[in-house]
């Protein structure tokens, strides 16, 4: 199934070169896992390598590479999927400054005692 009729809302708000990059990763990973989750999951960690979940939608990040631990990480061990994510925030590109504005924003409470990991996850459940 092409991945364009897929297109997960965040996406469709998206600027089209994340829309792009997200359309062709999926269906090159459909081609060789499958259609489905792995796919998705695939199709996600391309996306996140150069754009981050902001509010509603996918922003070009300053600079490429990965935005957490779990990213970070590579073959077996990014596929075992225990290392702790921040859904889509760059917590590597920010510092903690910027997460905390970000957060500030969004009105998490709590926000000064927190990681940039925590900050990062507690920013991603907010936008969700």
């Amino acid at each position: 199934m092409p991945a364009r009729d897929e297109l997960p809302g965040t996406l469709r708000r998206s600027p089209k070169k994340a829309q792009e990059t997200w359309v062709k990763t999926h269906d090159s990973a459909a081609e060789s896992y499958g259609d489905g989750e792995r796919a998705h999951r695939t199709a996600f960690a391309s996306l996140k390598h150069s754009f981050e979940k902001v509010n509603d939608h996918w922003e070009p990040k300053p600079k490429k590479g990965p935005s957490d631990p779990q990213a970070k990480r590579g073959g077996r061990a990014a596929r075992a999927g225990n290392a702790p994510t921040a859904g889509g925030v760059d917590v590597v590109g920010h510092t903690r400054d910027e997460l905390l504005d970000r957060a500030r924003n969004l009105g998490i409470r709590g926000r000064s005692r927190m990681t940039k990991l925590e900050l990062g996850q507690a920013i991603a459940r907010k936008q969700d």
